[in-house]
C-alpha cells in the first residue's frame, strides 16, 4: 500500500495516509481539525546514490527538475 500526502483546505495542516491506490482519491477527514475539506497533492521524493562522482552523463544534463528526478524541466504540467 502506497503512502499519500494530502492537505486541509480549512486548517491549511499536510498530512501522510497509507492507503489502498484504489481509496487515493476517496474523501479522508484532516488529523488535525477534522474537516472533510482535504486533497490529494503531488508527493516530491529524492533518490541519492552513494558514493561522491557523478558519470559524465548526469554532470552534464544540468540541474534536476524536482518533479521526476531526471534532468532539466520535465513535460509534468
Amino acid at each position: 500500500m502506497p503512502i499519500y500526502e494530502y492537505h486541509c483546505k480549512s486548517c491549511e495542516a499536510k498530512f501522510e495516509k497509507l492507503r489502498p491506490m484504489s481509496a487515493a482519491d476517496q474523501a479522508i477527514k484532516c488529523p488535525n481539525c477534522n474537516s472533510p475539506k482535504t486533497a490529494r497533492t503531488l508527493s516530491v521524493f529524492a533518490v541519492a546514490a552513494e558514493g561522491g562522482s557523478k558519470s559524465a552523463a548526469a554532470s552534464d544534463a544540468g540541474p534536476m527538475c524536482g518533479r521526476c528526478g531526471g534532468p532539466g524541466p520535465c513535460a509534468m504540467g
